[in-house]
């Protein structure tokens, strides 16, 4: 991680994991599902996107014009680099050039060592909140006795519950490849058993000596 360096050459606190590649500035937020790779619902922004945490800031911007936006949205126009750096310190606040593309690039007025502090907050809570769903897999034989069927299926339900994806299998040795439909009734039979929290994503299908069903747990209403 590293520290914000300021024009005087001291270190500021706040402190943000290199591991992080994007990020957005913060401005006026709204529910949002766009980018939402985990499955949760997060809030973003739609003011302006910064590509990264290698952007250039205050001394570092030299170019002949930018166009300078405020710290509360608002458009300061078209100036030189060496005034909106000016405007910027007299509000005691850091000029960052967040469309270092555009042309002219575009720079902001900002805080920059709190956002990027507040922006570690909100990407820690995303993570907290974010599920991975697992495939999970149960395997019984033709023969499995009652007893065995039901803790199968009670560890089952119990993955589908969690939120998992599970896969049901059935393996044939021998001769029991001659009567794969016990493996068939006893797979349809799970999956009645587990019908009223998962939905039947694949049914019972033979590959090879496996025949297995997938099941999926269905959205909590």
């Amino acid at each position: 991680m590293q520290a914000k360096q300021s024009r005087n050459g001291s270190f500021s606190p706040f402190r943000i994991p290199s591991s992080v590649n994007s990020v957005v500035y913060p401005g006026p937020v709204r529910p949002c599902e766009r980018g939402c790779r985990f499955g949760v619902r997060v809030f973003c922004s739609e003011v302006f996107s910064i590509a990264n945490l290698t952007h250039q800031i205050n001394d570092e911007i030299t170019d002949a014009q930018v166009r300078l936006i405020g710290e509360d949205g608002s458009q300061l126009g078209i100036m030189s680099a060496a005034a909106a750096l000016e405007i910027a310190e007299g509000k005691g606040m850091d000029l960052v050039k967040i469309s270092p593309n555009a042309t002219p690039p575009v720079c902001r007025i900002m805080d920059y060592g709190k956002y990027r502090f507040e922006q570690t907050k909100r990407e820690k809570e995303a993570r907290r909140n974010q599920h991975v769903i697992e495939i999970k897999e149960i395997r019984m034989s033709p023969g499995i006795a009652d007893n065995d069927f039901n803790v199968k299926l009670k560890n089952g339900q119990k993955f589908l519950k969690d939120g998992d994806r599970l896969k049901v299998s059935v393996r044939f040795r021998g001769r029991e490849m001659a009567h794969t439909s016990i493996g068939e009734d006893l797979l349809n039979r799970y999956a009645a058993e587990c019908a009223e929290m998962a939905n039947l994503d694949k049914a019972p299908k033979l590959e090879g000596r496996n025949m297995s069903i997938f099941l999926s747990p269905k959205p909590n209403k």
